[in-house]
């Protein structure tokens, strides 16, 4: 697998985790499940925020709409309250109602309480459409799709590309799918991780703009496969950030917003036909769901200091979307359309 240092293509000068991927995030884990069958190129990808029950220890979140065009559940009650109490899943648009589902039962069965002594849960699920590659028609993603990839979720090395959700999405004309990137953060002696999921499945092609100035043609392998030059941009970008900072749900939304910055270096503008989601979430402390006292005590971030987890979730987010395009490889999906790899033109 390919990523964006391996061509030289460096974003910001903030030190990587050790990984380069939001698995630095002590704690947090991904998995997958690829479905590929006839005309399906697609699949779920988990995010796991920690080890333990998320409903019972909640962690603080936040959800910033850059552009608004989806169709994700669970998100309305994150900005509410302010936090995540299921694992997140990703998907294709028509399979929406299947993560939800899956988390729900799996939230059920590990707490009696839930509909009856306490208060229902809250999955979050969140979405692309990968239809140009994909016949998502044929809604072939199942409860127990789900659950793979929630049980093959590991702390390691995040497959990227075109696995999980990212099976058969495109990006500024190319294939790409999952990336990842994480940076390194000191504060007050102690090192800190912020790292980035992408869903990447946004971008006109030819808008694409590379960290050294280069914007790569995409080739036109078909006259049909790609749209006008000047055809409206649709597609979707689902970013997670995970970080060990301490940080209040108000903070973690702005950190969330400076995300939009990584994909307008990238050459993004956002469209009215894009759906650009970003849900971060901080893993420094927990919410007690069985909370008794009246008042609890909270470290956080210095304000003051803000500007470097801004910085790191900009050039975060562009590497992870680098990462996707670069890993995934050139594509034939459903009635004979193409996607191009990145990777392949760059040589």
């Amino acid at each position: 697998m390919r990523r964006a240092r391996d061509f030289g293509l460096v974003c910001g000068t903030l030190p990587t985790g050790p990984l380069n991927a939001i698995t630095d995030v002590p704690g947090v884990r991904v998995g997958h499940r690829t479905l590929i069958a006839g005309d399906v190129r697609t699949g779920f990808s988990a995010v796991l925020p920690h080890g333990g029950d998320l409903f019972r220890d909640k962690l603080p979140a936040a959800v910033e709409v850059i552009n608004g065009f989806g169709k994700s559940c669970g998100l309305i009650q994150v900005a509410e309250l302010g936090q995540i109490e299921t694992p997140l899943l990703l998907g294709n648009t028509l399979s929406v109602g299947t993560g939800f589902e899956a988390l729900a039962r799996r939230a059920l069965a590990a707490n009696p309480d839930i509909g009856r002594e306490t208060g229902t849960v809250n999955p979050v699920v969140l979405e692309c459409n990968d239809g140009w590659l994909s016949d998502i028609r044929a809604m072939a993603l199942t409860v127990e799709d789900a659950y793979a990839a929630l049980d093959a979720a590991t702390d390691g090395p995040v497959a990227e590309g075109a696995v999980g959700a990212g099976t058969g999405m495109s990006a500024f004309g190319f294939k790409a799918g999952i990336g990842t990137a994480s940076r390194l953060l000191a504060l007050d002696g102690r090192d800190h991780h912020l790292g980035v999921l992408v869903l990447a499945n946004f971008g006109r092609a030819g808008d694409l703009m590379l960290p050294d100035g280069r914007r790569p043609i995409v080739p036109k392998l078909r006259k049909s496969d790609f749209a006008a030059a000047d055809a409206p941009e649709r597609g979707s970008v689902i970013i997670v950030l995970a970080t060990d900072i301490p940080l209040e749900t108000r903070q973690l939304k702005r950190i969330a917003r400076r995300c939009g910055a990584g994909l307008a270096r990238l050459g993004a503008f956002w469209g009215n036909g894009s759906g650009d989601i970003a849900l971060a979430f901080s893993t420094a402390h927990r919410i007690a769901h069985d909370e008794r006292a009246d008042l609890v005590a909270r470290t956080i971030l210095n304000e003051n200091r803000i500007d470097l987890p801004f910085r790191a979730a900009a050039d975060a987010t562009q590497e992870a979307v680098l990462n996707a395009l670069l890993a995934a490889p050139a594509t034939l999906g459903r009635d004979g359309h193409m996607r191009p790899s990145l990777a392949d033109v760059l040589g």
